[in-house]
C-alpha cells in the first residue's frame, strides 16, 4: 500500500487534528461497546475504521504525533499485514487481557495533559485502572467525549433488525420462570432492581434473539428488573406488536434503547441495585446515584449451567452439525485435485453443507481456513483479495461453528494435503495429545476452570513448545460462541470460575510454526458427573462435538495404548451417532475416516 494515499494515514490525521482541537494528548479506542461485547455492531468498530486492523480483539490509541495497536500473538501476523502503510505502531502483547496500552499512555502524555476516552463503551474496572495510572502520572482522564462522532463522516448507524422469540422446545425453561429466578437472587443480595447490559444475558433472560451482531444471536439492549416488572430499553420498532404483548404478560414494558441512561439516574432514593462490574460500562455507572450491591449477573451464572432438557437439545445440534461436517468434508476430498478449491470455497462450501440442516440459524463466528502458512495465524480469514490455494503439501486447519436453534457449535480439525513429512505428524500427535489429555481428564467439582489449562499443554511443554491463545473458551447455547464465566487458560483465577455441571467449554490447544503451517484441534465438552467419594463430588467431560479426527496425521510411536483407546472410541461413537443423517459420498467418508487405529 502507497503509505502516502493509506486511507488509515488520512484518519488518523484527521484524528490527531481533533485531539488539537480539543487540547488533548491522545485518544484511547477500545475494542468495545455500550454492551462490553466481543463481537461489536458496526456503528462501534472505530478501532478498525481508524486503523484497517480487522481482527476480534486490539487496542488503538492514538496521540498528538504518533498511534499504536496493541494486539496479542494471534493478531501479530494478522496485524502486521493490516497496518502496513497506516503509520501505526504495532505494540506486541502477551495476552488479550494485558493493560500495556495504560503504561504507554502514561509514558506519552505529559503531566497536565488530558487523555480522552468515550465512558460509554470503557469497561468500569478497565476505567479504573487507567484512571489510577493516568492520575499518579500527572495525566487528566476525559470520558465524557465521543470523538469518533467528529471524525466518522459516514458512521453506521444502529443496527435495526427485529428481535424474536427463542421458543419451547428449544428453549424449555419459560420467560416467567427465569425472571423468577433472576428475582430470587436479586432479594438474596438485598436489591430492589437489577441492571443487565450485557446482550447474551439479555437475550437469555428473556427467551428472546435477535441479529444486531454477526455470527451472535443477540440484540442491542439494557434491561433493568424490578422485584415485579421489568423494562426492556430497545431500539423502536424492533419488537413487535406481538411480542411486546407476550412480554407485557410476562410484566416486561418497553422504552428507548437511548432512555436507559436517564433511567438510572432517576431511580427513586430508596432503591439498591444490583450490578456486575465487570459487565457495565463506566458511563452508566457514573449514571447512578442509589447505593449498589456489586457482584455477578445471576444471569452469567444460570446460562452457564445447561439443563438437562437443553442438553439433549445440544447433542442433536451437534449431529446435524457432525452431518454436514461429512457431507461437506466427502465433497472435499473428492474434488481435491479435480477442482480449484481456495480458503474461500471451503468457506462457501462447508457454510452451504450447515445451511441445510434442520434449525440452522448461521454461523456462529467467521469460518477460518487456513492452509499451511495461513493456518499459523489462530484468527485468520481469507479474503477475496488475499487467499490461498489449496494444492501441493501440506496441512490445512479449519475452524467453523454453526448457530443452531439447539445450539451453538465450535469446531477445528486439521487435514493432510498431498504428501506431509515426519515434523507435520509430530506436532499433530502432540497437539492430539494435549486434547485427549484434557479431554479424559476428571476433577473434583468447583475446580476454577484456569487449573486445568496445564493439562492440555503438557505434551507440548515436554517437548518445549507453547502455544498462545486459551485452551477453553465457555460456550452459550444457541448465544454467543465465547462465554463466560469459565475459562480454560492462564486467566488470573476467580471465585465465578468454578466448573459446575452443565457448563459446556472447548478444548482447544494449538501449535503455529510461523510461515510454516499450524495445528489446532478443538472439540466442545459439557461437565457431567462422574461420582462422589469421600473427597466429594467429581465432574469429566462429555465430548459433545461429533466429527472424525484425522489419523493420517498421526504419529503412532508417540501415543500410548489408552490414548488409542480413547480416540478409536471416540470414532466409534460418532460412527454410531452420525450415520443415521448420511448417506452416499458423505457414509462412505465417515466409515473411512472413523476406522480404527
Amino acid at each position: 500500500m502507497d503509505t502516502r494515499t493509506s486511507p488509515y494515514r488520512a484518519r488518523i490525521a484527521k484524528t490527531q487534528e481533533a485531539l488539537a482541537r480539543h487540547g488533548l494528548a491522545a485518544l484511547l479506542v477500545p475494542s468495545s461497546d455500550p454492551h462490553l461485547s466481543e463481537y461489536l455492531p458496526e456503528h462501534w468498530q472505530g478501532r478498525q475504521w481508524l486503523s484497517g486492523f480487522t481482527g476480534s480483539m486490539g487496542t488503538l490509541v492514538v496521540a498528538r504525533h504518533k498511534a499504536a495497536l496493541f494486539a496479542d500473538s494471534r493478531y501479530w501476523v494478522q496485524a502486521e499485514a493490516e497496518l502496513a502503510g497506516s503509520g501505526i505502531e504495532l505494540v506486541k502483547i502477551p495476552t488479550g487481557t494485558a493493560t500495556h496500552h495504560v503504561d504507554w499512555l502514561a509514558r506519552e502524555a505529559k503531566a497536565g495533559e488530558t487523555v480522552a476516552v468515550d465512558g460509554d463503551v470503557l469497561g468500569l474496572a478497565a476505567a479504573q485502572q487507567l484512571r489510577a495510572v493516568l492520575e499518579r502520572a500527572g495525566v487528566a482522564l476525559r470520558t465524557d467525549l465521543d470523538l469518533l462522532a467528529e471524525v466518522w463522516p459516514d458512521r453506521p448507524g444502529l443496527p435495526a433488525e427485529p428481535v424474536y422469540e427463542h421458543r419451547a422446545p428449544q428453549a424449555p425453561l419459560a420467560r416467567s420462570a427465569k425472571l423468577q429466578q433472576l428475582r430470587e437472587a436479586m432479594a438474596r443480595h438485598g436489591a430492589t432492581q437489577h441492571l443487565i447490559s450485557t446482550v447474551d444475558d439479555i437475550a437469555w433472560s428473556l427467551n428472546l434473539r435477535g441479529s444486531d451482531v454477526t455470527y451472535n444471536p443477540v440484540f442491542l439492549a439494557h434491561l433493568l428488573l424490578t422485584l415485579d416488572g421489568a423494562t426492556l430499553f430497545v431500539g423502536e420498532g424492533k419488537i413487535d406488536a406481538t411480542l411486546k404483548a407476550a412480554l407485557a404478560a410476562d410484566g416486561v414494558r418497553l422504552a428507548p434503547y437511548a432512555d436507559a441512561a436517564a433511567a438510572l439516574a432517576a431511580l427513586p432514593a430508596d432503591a439498591t441495585l444490583l450490578l456486575d462490574p465487570k459487565r457495565v460500562t463506566l458511563g452508566l455507572r457514573e449514571r447512578i446515584k442509589v447505593p449498589v450491591v456489586e457482584a455477578i449477573n445471576p444471569s452469567t451464572l444460570l446460562k452457564s449451567r445447561k439443563s438437562a432438557a437443553e442438553a439433549g437439545h445440544i447433542r442433536e445440534a451437534m449431529r446435524q452439525d457432525g452431518a454436514a461436517m461429512c457431507e461437506f468434508y466427502a465433497w472435499f476430498e473428492a474434488a481435491l485435485g479435480e477442482q480449484r478449491i481456495t480458503e474461500l470455497t471451503i468457506d462457501e462450501k462447508l457454510s452451504a453443507a450447515r445451511a441445510k440442516r434442520p434449525g440452522f440459524v448461521g454461523l456462529s463466528f467467521s469460518t477460518i481456513a487456513g492452509f499451511n502458512a495461513n493456518g499459523a495465524m489462530p484468527h485468520y480469514r481469507a479474503t477475496p483479495e488475499s487467499n490461498a490455494v489449496i494444492e501441493g503439501d501440506g496441512l490445512l486447519l479449519i475452524d467453523s461453528g454453526g448457530q443452531y436453534l439447539g445450539g451453538t457449535t465450535d469446531i477445528t480439525r486439521v487435514w493432510p494435503i498431498g504428501t506431509i513429512t515426519d515434523a507435520h505428524k509430530r506436532d499433530y500427535t502432540l497437539v492430539l495429545k494435549g486434547t485427549m489429555a484434557l479431554s479424559r481428564t476428571k476433577f473434583p467439582r468447583g475446580t476454577l476452570s484456569p487449573m486445568l489449562d496445564a493439562l492440555a499443554r503438557a505434551p507440548l511443554w515436554e517437548q518445549g513448545l507453547e502455544y498462545g491463545h486459551g485452551t477453553g473458551h465457555g460456550v452459550g447455547y444457541f448465544l454467543n460462541v465465547h462465554e463466560g464465566p469459565q475459562s480454560i487458560s492462564k486467566a488470573v483465577p476467580d471465585a465465578h470460575m468454578a466448573m459446575e455441571p452443565g457448563m459446556i467449554t472447548s478444548i482447544e490447544p494449538g501449535l503455529y510454526r510461523p510461515g510454516q503451517w499450524g495445528i489446532r484441534i478443538e472439540n466442545l465438552v459439557m461437565n457431567v458427573p462422574a461420582g462422589e467419594t469421600e473427597f466429594g463430588e467429581f465432574l469429566a467431560f462429555e465430548t459433545l462435538t461429533l466429527c472424525p479426527i484425522d489419523t493420517r496425521c498421526i504419529d503412532r510411536s508417540l501415543l500410548r495404548t489408552d490414548e488409542v483407546a480413547w480416540l478409536n472410541a471416540y470414532h466409534a461413537t460418532v460412527r454410531e451417532r452420525l450415520a443415521p443423517l448420511v448417506d452416499g459420498a458423505a457414509r462412505d467418508w465417515l466409515m473411512r475416516r472413523t476406522e480404527p487405529i
